[in-house]
C-alpha cells in the first residue's frame, strides 16, 4: 500500500500537510510514551483519549477538512468533496475493514494495553516498557 507521501507526490501542498500531520502525530506519540511511564493505572488511557480527540481535528485542519473549511467552499466544490469522501470511505469500509481485521486489531490493541498496564507494576523496568509500548501504539 503506498504511503501518504507517495500518494501526494504531485501536490506539494498535500506533501507539506502530510509532513505537518506526521510531526503532530510524532509529538503526541512521544507525550503518550512519557505519560505511560507514570505508574498510575488508567492515566495513560485518559491522556491517550484526550490527545486523540484533539489530534484528529488538527490533522483534518491540515488537509482542509474541518467543518468550517468545508462550509467556506463554493457549493459545487463542497459537493465534490463530500462525494469524494463518501466514495473513498465506502471503498475503504468495503475493502479494508473486515471481521478478521477488526478481530486482529482488537486483539493487538488489547495485548498492548494489557502489557502496558501490567508493566507499570514492575519497578523502573516496567515503566520503561510501558513508555515504549505507549509510544509505539
Amino acid at each position: 500500500m503506498p504511503s501518504a507521501l507517495n500518494m501526494a507526490a504531485d501536490d506539494t501542498n498535500m506533501q507539506d500537510a502530510v509532513k505537518r500531520s506526521r510531526k503532530l502525530l510524532h509529538k503526541r506519540a512521544l507525550l503518550a510514551g512519557a505519560v505511560s511511564a507514570v505508574p498510575v493505572p488508567g492515566l495513560d488511557w485518559a491522556i491517550d483519549a484526550a490527545m486523540l480527540s484533539k489530534l484528529i481535528p488538527e490533522i483534518n485542519k491540515e488537509f482542509g477538512l474541518t467543518p468550517q473549511q468545508l462550509d467556506s467552499l463554493n457549493p459545487k466544490k463542497r459537493e465534490q468533496v463530500q462525494k469524494a469522501v463518501a466514495m473513498v470511505g465506502s471503498v475503504l469500509i468495503g475493502k479494508l475493514i473486515s471481521k478478521d481485521l477488526v478481530i486482529a486489531a482488537a486483539t493487538k490493541i488489547g495485548m498492548r494495553l494489557t502489557t502496558k498496564q501490567l508493566a507499570k507494576y514492575v519497578p523502573f523496568a516496567g515503566q520503561i516498557v510501558a513508555a515504549t509500548v505507549g509510544y509505539a501504539a
